[in-house]
């Protein structure tokens, strides 16, 4: 296992929120966001950011109400070239947006062992299962890790967004990484009111290179083999 799991930090950190597999992960983020504009805040937020396309829209949303960074760490992405190429579309699509607050970026190093040492015994499963699960949750708790390390007051990561991403498992993993580092995690499910439509209306419009496989290789042997390609 890689050292993400480890150091965990004791902190007095809590949250209100009790996740159901009903809970409205939309209302929970409005809640957030009115209090910030009633609070006549701007609070920092660290977004970490799957590709650009998926970033789109979240960073068109959340960007009226928060400082963000972009996040650029996902050490699942094969081969390094895929992973390059995501990071300068990732760049270009934050000079060529306009937002109401600065949006900055990090990207950090190729490091694909954070992935294979995570989801070594469960390479077979097919997508959307444990090996995801296992990947969402690295990913999340280096955002975290960085979030608090950084002094954002939030975190979170666009992964939501997609049809084919399950919300209430995102939210929990990130509820649970929170507690760990004691850091605010941003509720939400950015797929709701349009926000993938939109995502794909953004991605068209600023031209935006839409991958046809999630990333790792894992999903593009699967990608492939339902397609009849080799």
């Amino acid at each position: 296992m890689s050292d993400l799991n480890n150091n965990i930090i004791n902190t007095d950190y809590k949250n209100e929120i009790n996740i159901k597999s009903n809970t409205n992960f939309q209302k929970i983020l409005d809640n957030t966001i009115n209090k910030v504009v009633s609070d006549g805040k701007v609070p920092s937020l660290l977004i970490h950011s799957c590709c650009a396309p998926c970033s789109s829209y979240t960073l068109e949303y959340l960007s009226q109400y928060f400082k963000i960074t972009v996040l650029y760490y996902n050490p699942n992405i094969f081969p390094e070239e895929e992973y390059d190429y995501r990071i300068s579309e990732q760049k270009r699509l934050i000079e060529a947006m306009n937002f109401k607050y600065p949006v900055e970026f990090i990207a950090t190093d190729y490091t694909p062992m954070d992935f294979h040492d995570n989801i070594k015994g469960f390479e077979k499963e097919p997508e959307g299962g444990k090996r995801c699960e296992l990947c969402f949750g690295i990913r999340l708790e280096k955002a975290a890790k960085m979030a608090k390390e950084m002094g954002f007051d939030y975190f979170v990561t666009t992964l939501s967004i997609s049809p084919m991403k399950d919300s209430y498992l995102l939210n929990t993993i990130g509820d649970r990484i929170a507690k760990k580092y004691g850091i605010a995690y941003l509720y939400s499910d950015f797929k709701k009111r349009n926000g993938y439509k939109r995502s794909v209306e953004l991605s068209k419009e600023y031209n935006l290179y839409r991958q046809d496989y999630c990333g790792c290789i894992y999903s593009k042997i699967e990608r492939e083999e339902k397609s009849g390609c080799k």
